[in-house]
């Protein structure tokens, strides 16, 4: 390995700040739920279209802030731009690192930010011509959400495996960090649009769906914790991860699972006849999603903040 190639990891704490921490949990859920969108979509039922929809709508925004936090973190942030260009006099020109953690998640920013702006103004053409416009024609409709998904599936996983290839205790002691990131970020997209297309009442045909996804990403995601407390283990950092006050994170995001893993169904079930829910239906949702969320956010701040 070159010593620019050595360089490109961490040799040592890189002492992020909150801004980090807050592009992880949004960079988790604009691919989360640009997944769960195109996943509708793809699924071809029409009664799912209000609630893909939903999904592309909120991935934009979430995405948009990703790098205004990531800049603000690098400590100089007009020079983001120098990870996706070579500014060497004379040689100005594109340039992907494939070595680089860094460069690689930089450029995939760039490819799922096209895939999420075109998916964002088509669901605005369509919805303001009623169908009559499309920005992406039919035939390339279903073809652009399935790259846009695996972009965005990149995306949501992306920040775990970039603390795993450092060379950080904690981050580099496991393997799974990737997968931990990928299934939280889903469950959290899962909770968020189970609410979001609750309060809409053209998507509440989707309500289950997201029901049935959000149960099942927690469990996988509870799965995967365990797995990255076992390989924590030997190599002797599990006492460093779950230290206090990390150890008051992970009791806050094992707490946040119980509602969304046996409260979901209780409190989701109700919609009358005519698709209206009650303000105490529409409350109770709204508490459960906000707890996963923030899980969401606890489980990544305790595994950022917990090796530095």
């Amino acid at each position: 390995m070159t010593l620019l190639a050595a360089n490109e990891h961490f040799a040592r704490a890189p002492e992020w700040t909150w801004y980090i921490l807050f592009y992880f949990f949004l960079a988790g859920l604009s691919g989360g739920t640009y997944v769960l969108a195109s996943l509708l979509r793809l699924g071809g039922n029409p009664a799912d279209e209000p609630a893909a929809r939903t999904g592309f709508y909120v991935a934009f925004p979430a995405l948009l802030i990703c790098p205004i936090l990531l800049t603000l973190d690098l400590g100089q942030p007009l020079r983001f731009w120098h990870m996706l260009v070579n500014t060497t006099p004379g040689e100005l020109a594109p340039v992907f690192r494939y070595w680089s953690p860094m460069s690689v998640g930089a450029w995939g920013l760039v490819v799922f930010g096209i895939f999420v702006t075109g998916s964002f103004l088509d669901t605005l053409v369509r919805d303001r011509t009623h169908e009559r416009g499309r920005l992406i024609p039919n035939f390339a409709a279903k073809l652009w959400n399935l790259l846009g998904a695996i972009a965005g599936l990149f995306i949501a996983g992306y920040t775990g495996v970039l603390l795993a290839v450092s060379n950080q205790p904690i981050w580099s002691d496991t393997w799974v960090l990737g997968a931990v990131f990928l299934a939280s970020g889903l469950s959290g997209s899962a909770a968020l649009l189970g609410w979001l297309v609750h309060r809409r009442p053209a998507a509440r045909a989707s309500m289950r769906a997201f029901e049935r996804l959000e149960r099942f990403f927690l469990v996988l995601e509870i799965v995967l914790i365990v797995a990255f407390v076992l390989l924590l283990i030997q190599p002797g950092v599990l006492k460093a991860a779950f230290a206090f006050p990390w150890l008051i994170l992970w009791i806050v995001a094992f707490v946040s699972f119980l509602p969304g893993l046996f409260g979901a169904t209780s409190s989701r079930r109700t919609v009358s006849a005519d698709g209206s829910v009650s303000v105490r239906e529409a409350r109770a949702v709204g508490w459960v999603s906000l707890l996963v969320l923030v899980g969401v956010l606890a489980l990544r701040a305790a595994i950022i903040f917990s090796a530095q």
